[in-house]
């Protein structure tokens, strides 16, 4: 059927209308920032020695952030001991905010008194992590051999060596840092490929 040239104008208006409308803008692509890598805080509570270790998850390796041993006397006593824990423990959360904790596992100790001290370090310690939200994971030592040295029975010197060489540091680590260090560097392999076997979380 026709249409009056009425019509057609209103049509003509409305399709030039259309073709001078702006284009819907596109937002850009966000590209990941460095900054919000995965922070891994691994922690070897111990009541006269707990080593703790922070590494940024990054290309080529990772990057190591702090490490150290929370160090107590033998003079002091156990109350003591666990507060120097629990501040250390706050001050390295406050400065490096990890994101995830990993745990050495729960060993078999003959002395019912190593029991029950290794315990108390090692509640304290979880309680900060907790405090402050973040996920606890635990990793046995022996896996964590396992995944660092290629050996579940390697000695400290071994993991040390291998921690110190996976990620660049000047200097052989402290051994309870190393073994912090070392889980860690176990977890963030862990968390980088499949596996059949579920994380143990706490």
């Amino acid at each position: 059927m026709g249409i009056t040239p009425q019509q057609f104008k209103r049509m003509e208006e409305r399709l030039n209308r259309v073709q001078r409308a702006p284009a819907p803008a596109i937002e850009p692509t966000l590209r990941p920032n460095p900054a919000s890598s995965p922070v891994i805080l691994g922690l070897d509570p111990s009541l006269r020695g707990s080593g703790y270790g922070v590494i940024r998850c990054a290309k080529p390796h990772p990057q190591t952030l702090v490490h150290g041993t929370v160090t107590c006397p033998s003079a002091w006593a156990h109350s003591r001991c666990l507060v120097k824990i629990v501040q250390t423990l706050r001050e390295v959360l406050m400065r490096h905010q990890p994101t995830v904790c990993v745990v050495e596992g729960i060993f078999y100790a003959q002395n019912l008194q190593t029991a029950i001290v290794m315990g108390e370090a090692r509640g304290a310690a979880l309680a900060v992590i907790a405090e402050a939200g973040l996920e606890i994971y635990e990793l046995a030592p022996r896996k964590v051999k396992q995944a660092i040295v290629g050996y579940g029975a390697a000695q400290k010197f071994a993991v040390a060596r291998m921690v110190q060489r996976m990620l660049h540091l000047p200097s052989l680590p402290a051994p309870d840092a190393a073994d912090a260090l070392a889980l860690a560097l176990a977890h963030a392999q862990e968390s980088g490929r499949y596996t059949l076997e579920p994380r143990k979380r706490i």
